[in-house]
């Protein structure tokens, strides 16, 4: 694909991810490095929306109007690099990441998961809504070059009242962009290091089918298109494909439900997400996080209206 006209919504941030488009013509988004979720209005005005420390790393908006934040607890040291800002290694004193809670009225900032069974989540990335009201989020896990080890994480569903929560999936290497499709029948799963799209049959909330014993998390292998890509976070448009940020060589990667794949380049090496929106869902919008910028451009088809 060729680049399409980019508009620059927002520069001088600190490592954007997570876009999520409001019915007003906001944009909300993370800024990861900053600890914080921001907000920049129609008119192209900033605000800082809540803080909430550690490392905010995807966002949706819940069942009741909330936000919901996977934070990775500050899992990143941060390397600039002549203007571009790089995730390093990890830091002394992490302790782990958690999910939270934002109001998005007051920026009050709530911890709704810290573990699973007594084992602590450790870099929670993305997440997605479903049609029940439940959402699914991926653990990223570190990587601790000191110790020279890193993590085997999962995929987990949790309930919004922060009454339950399962992890559904495991083991993933650096599980990062997660999402449905758009009868909510299947789920999408990037991970990161391996440059791999995953897929599972879901037969009930919370609940993926095992299908595919090559891999022992049972996901079937949608696309694994290599080179020097890397793959982030993910959403889907209207027509059931899978558009996956992509580091390295940036862009996004579009991969289709029959595991079809296209690229689009786009000016930055770490085009961590996308988000569809405007009044047809026509308009994406693109974190580019190294150069720290909010883009947005047209977008060939529908995106997908989420569940909330």
């Amino acid at each position: 694909m060729e680049t399409p006209p980019l508009i620059e919504l927002a520069r001088g941030l600190r490592f954007p991810e997570g876009p999520v488009w409001l019915p007003d013509g906001s944009v909300l988004f993370v800024e990861i490095a900053a600890g914080a979720i921001t907000k920049v209005a129609r008119d192209g005005t900033k605000s800082t929306v809540a803080e909430t420390g550690g490392g905010p790393n995807g966002l949706a908006v819940g069942p009741d109007g909330a936000l919901y934040v996977c934070n990775n607890g500050g899992c990143f040291e941060w390397i600039d690099l002549g203007g571009l800002l790089m995730p390093g290694p990890l830091p002394g004193g992490w302790e782990g990441g958690s999910i939270e809670k934002v109001d998005l009225g007051t920026g009050a900032v709530t911890t709704l998961y810290t573990d699973c069974g007594g084992r602590p989540l450790r870099a929670p990335n993305d997440l997605v809504f479903d049609a029940h009201g439940g959402f699914w989020f991926t653990d990223y896990g570190v990587r601790d070059e000191h110790a020279r080890t890193s993590d085997l994480t999962g995929v987990y569903y949790a309930l919004a009242d922060g009454s339950s929560i399962t992890e559904a999936i495991f083991p993933l290497e650096a599980p990062n962009g997660v999402g449905l499709s758009p009868d909510g029948s299947h789920l999408y799963v990037a991970e990161t290091h391996t440059t791999r799209v995953y897929t599972w049959e879901l037969e009930a909330p919370g609940v993926p089918i095992k299908a595919n014993f090559a891999f022992s998390h049972g996901g079937t292998q949608l696309a694994a298109p290599g080179g020097q890509k890397r793959f982030d976070s993910m959403a889907v448009d209207g027509e059931g494909n899978v558009v996956v940020g992509t580091l390295g060589e940036g862009g996004l990667t579009i991969v289709e439900p029959s595991g079809l794949h296209d690229f689009l380049p786009l000016p930055d090496p770490l085009v961590t997400n996308v988000c569809f929106g405007g009044p047809d869902l026509r308009t994406a919008f693109a974190t580019f996080s190294g150069t720290g910028r909010l883009v947005s451009f047209p977008w060939p088809r529908p995106g997908l209206a989420l569940a909330h």
